[in-house]
Parts: C-alpha cells; sequence; structure tokens
C-alpha cells in the first residue's frame, strides 16, 4: 500500500512541477507593450504604428515586438548580416521567428543593427519588409557568443 501512495505522491508532485515550470517559462515574467510610439535606431528616433511587443524585467533578451513603419525612414543605415531573431513565446503570434529569419536570408526583409550593447553584451536588432512591416529583438552580441 505504501508503494501506490508514493508513487501517486511522486507523480502529482512531478506534474505540479511540470505545470508551474510551463507556466513561468512561457507566460509569468512576460509583460505586454502596445502604446510604444517611437522606436530608436542609431539613435534617431522613428515612428511606428501599430506596435505589439512582449518584455521583460528578468531578461533583456525577451524584447519582441511587431510594428508598421515607413521603410524609406531606413534606407540611409547600413544593413547588418548578423540578425538572427531568437524564438518568442507561442502566445505572440506576430513575431514567427522562423519565418523572420527565412525572410532575412531571402532578401525580403533587411535587418539592422538598432543598438549595440543596448545592455552589455546584447544588442538591438530590427528587420523591416518593403511594404513596412517590421519587428524587432535582442540578440547576444560577440562579447558572450564564442
Amino acid at each position: 500500500m505504501s508503494g501506490k501512495i508514493t508513487v501517486i505522491l511522486l507523480i502529482s508532485v512531478t506534474l505540479v512541477f511540470g505545470i508551474f515550470f510551463f507556466y513561468f517559462q512561457n507566460f509569468a515574467y512576460y509583460s505586454k507593450v502596445s502604446n510604444k510610439e517611437i522606436i530608436v535606431v542609431n539613435n534617431k528616433q522613428i515612428k511606428v504604428k501599430n506596435y505589439l511587443g512582449i518584455r521583460s524585467d528578468v531578461s533583456k533578451l525577451k524584447l519582441r515586438g511587431c510594428f508598421k513603419v515607413d521603410q524609406s525612414l531606413f534606407e540611409k543605415f547600413d544593413k547588418n548580416d548578423k540578425a538572427s531573431p531568437l524564438s518568442a513565446p507561442f502566445w505572440f503570434k506576430c513575431f514567427d521567428y522562423k519565418e523572420i529569419q527565412s525572410d532575412i536570408d531571402k532578401g525580403v526583409l533587411k535587418a539592422y543593427l538598432a543598438e549595440e550593447n543596448e545592455t552589455p553584451g546584447i544588442d538591438r536588432y530590427i528587420a523591416i519588409s518593403k511594404n513596412g512591416l517590421g519587428y524587432e529583438w535582442r540578440q547576444l552580441n560577440e562579447m558572450f557568443v564564442k
């Protein structure tokens, strides 16, 4: 009898831990951002529309954003070939990192380094399409990637 109780208790604790772990990885530390009207690219303020993003105070790498912008404002910026978007939580539908990376590789999206070392070791990137759809994220730079 005590073996059954031990197994049930062990499975129950594991299940509860798994649910809490899933929640904290996917929901707990994110906050939504929707009132952003300006992004900064190379110290220049650029107006954006329909910004939808997520961020976290726990990790600076958790920034993701989608927006509309006048793509002609980016013609004077240099493209960047080191841009590689990180995944977003499954519930943040506008940011599909695989599709964004594929579009960057195909030249559909042009990627730009928005700010180098925004936080030590972390750069902020944006990618803009010809129709003005934009994406924003942070990724580790060479300081940490060896």
